[in-house]
């Protein structure tokens, strides 16, 4: 019973108030915030000696953070490989079309290897991708003052503005990206 808990995917009803129930219980525990892109200018702070004063600062004093990242960490890699379930992903029949027509058609893993391999990781595409993708997040983390976890989570439940706003934005660029950019970027 436990494997089959673990291998199976929990509903929405399950995992989404489980997810909620974390922040009562940070707030609880120490008066902590849940979010996640903090804790790279833990690990920035921690390890390079630096003259930036952006990273002078008692990082110690957040490291519960890097325990909840790498926990996050184990946890993915339990799921994704320990507990791997052998069905395949089930996505409708409409997104499977839409995929098609973009040129996507392997659906047996968690993430499709048509787009996800090392040669196109290694084309001029995939890193422009990559790199521009990943500064891009993580621009948009800092100056959004958290990531989306953070503002979705922490700052929509405590009534902050600015996660509302933030919130907001995470979600009509995601529609922008899915609806404009990754078809272009594929057609490329």
């Amino acid at each position: 019973m436990i494997t089959e808990l673990l291998t199976e995917p929990w509903p929405w009803y399950i995992a989404g108030p489980l997810i909620g129930l974390m922040l009562p219980l940070l707030l609880y525990i120490g008066n902590r915030s849940f979010g996640v892109s903090s804790s790279f200018r833990h690990v920035c702070s921690a390890t390079l000696p630096s003259k930036i004063e952006y990273f002078n600062y008692n990082w110690r004093a957040s490291s519960w953070n890097l325990w909840l990242v790498a926990g996050m960490i184990i946890g993915g890699f339990l799921g994704g490989f320990v507990f791997d379930n052998p069905e395949p992903i089930q996505l409708a029949t409409e997104t499977r079309q839409d995929l098609a027509a973009l040129g996507i058609s392997d659906f047996d893993g968690m993430i499709p290897n048509d787009l996800f391999n090392l040669t196109n990781l290694l084309s001029v595409k995939g890193l422009i991708v990559m790199i521009l993708g990943g500064f891009l997040v993580g621009f948009g983390a800092r100056y959004a003052g958290g990531c989306t976890s953070g503002h979705a989570i922490t700052g929509m439940a405590t009534f902050q503005k600015a996660s509302l706003i933030s919130t907001v934005g995470f979600f009509i660029g995601g529609l922008i990206v899915t609806y404009l950019l990754l078809p272009f970027i594929l057609s490329l």
